[in-house]
């Protein structure tokens, strides 16, 4: 898959920071993961002309601000900056405003951050009494956590495509073997279906195991243009291809966090393609490709259940067949379309800022053949996907 087309800006440098829960400033973490991508670029962050943070807002006023954050933290050079948040796709948002001032030729070089210091057990909302903010009253009203809503859609999955307790820990168990050799990931051991089986109920159905965890962590990427690229002699680099960041269509009738209801469809009627297949059929467009031309994919597994959402929200199957395609063995290493090459969240947790770029870190070694221990045999496209609150998502398309 050599064609090129005039969006395509170049991949040259992906790093990050090991995920865990290390308690240290998550500028910290940036900062390492910068610097490898500069490193795996082979340029200084004086050559950069355009830094994107994405933001945190668990860590004051620094996160809220990342791309100064991380501008100063590299040593002030005048490059310009900007910071993005959009929940989980806030790093798809940093590099969706690198890519627009690379393709807008306001430069040629930029360099994409994200990293965050998350607190133990779930992520609760931003401090202060804001009763017209949904995020909050979802809390204070419901208690609903982020698992409660995870746990809604297991179920609702349940309801209507018959999975089981044994499918959801199947995914688990498939991720957890692909993130044994990933040296970035958080949990780097195998589990079983009789561990998953008992581990404790956090929101039923959905056991401790099927849930993933807050992490520590950063990413970042250095992007270019593509003729940047091939004057410094990398002709054939990984590009991305195409990057959505839509929104609903009205009406929503799925509910997504945080809301407590879904649009009502009495008047209007719902859109051919729920909130997240619509992310990916955008991305598929702009990239001139489909789901049959993917050789693995990236999906945000909040959850095993949710997993198996992705594989139907990006044209893996048809609506109903995720189950059936997860037990043929095609999406794990060595099947079809590997899922989660990388092990996942469930093997390196949620530092949300990061998530979206280390996921194209991961696109990026994959179609380098650089992902030592977990590499897709003859990788030529990627798609990584998430989706954040408040009607934020993301899908990228990297390809070589």
């Amino acid at each position: 898959m050599t064609d090129t087309n005039d969006r395509d800006i170049a991949v040259l440098g992906a790093g990050m920071h090991p995920w865990g829960k290390w308690g240290r400033n998550f500028v910290e973490y940036g900062l390492v993961a910068a610097r490898a991508a500069l490193a795996d670029a082979g340029l200084n962050h004086r050559d950069v002309g355009y830094i994107a943070g994405a933001d945190t807002i668990r860590n004051g006023y620094p996160g809220f601000v990342s791309g100064a954050t991380f501008a100063q933290a590299l040593g002030w050079s005048g490059a310009q900056i900007s910071s993005s948040y959009a929940a989980c796709a806030s790093g798809a948002q940093a590099i969706a405003n690198a890519r627009a001032q690379i393709l807008a030729g306001l430069c040629e070089v930029a360099l994409v951050v994200g990293a965050d210091t998350t607190p133990k057990g779930f992520f609760q909302p931003v401090g202060g009494e804001r009763r017209d903010d949904p995020d909050w009253l979802r809390f204070h009203l419901l208690g609903a956590t982020n698992p409660i809503y995870f746990a809604l859609y297991a179920r609702r999955r349940m309801a209507l495509h018959g999975a089981t307790l044994d499918d959801f820990a199947a995914v688990k168990v498939k991720n957890s073997r692909h993130g044994l050799n990933n040296p970035n990931a958080r949990y780097r051991k195998e589990v079983s279906v009789e561990e998953i089986s008992a581990s404790a109920i956090v929101s039923d159905p959905l056991r401790l195991l099927d849930i993933c965890a807050t992490s520590d962590g950063g990413a970042a990427l250095v992007l270019t243009s593509m003729d940047y690229a091939r004057r410094h002699g990398i002709a054939d680099p990984v590009r991305i291809s195409a990057l959505s960041t839509v929104t609903p269509t009205f009406p929503k009738t799925v509910l997504d966090l945080p809301d407590f209801s879904t649009d009502s469809a009495v008047a209007v009627e719902p859109p051919s393609r729920t909130f997240r297949s619509a992310i990916a059929h955008a991305a598929y467009e702009e990239a001139g490709i489909g789901p049959a031309d993917l050789s693995f994919a990236e999906v945000y597994d909040l959850s095993t259940a949710l997993e198996l959402d992705w594989y139907e929200d990006i044209g893996l199957c048809e609506t109903g067949e995720a189950e059936t395609l997860l037990r043929s063995g095609a999406t794990t290493l060595g099947g079809r379309i590997p899922v989660n090459p990388s092990g996942g969240l469930a093997c390196f947790g949620e530092a949300i800022p990061a998530q979206a770029i280390s996921q194209v870190c991961e696109l990026t070694w994959q179609l380098r053949g650089q992902a030592d221990g977990r590499q897709v045999d003859n990788a030529r496209a990627g798609i990584a996907v998430n989706q954040g609150l408040f009607g934020h998502g993301s899908a990228i398309i990297a390809t070589r």
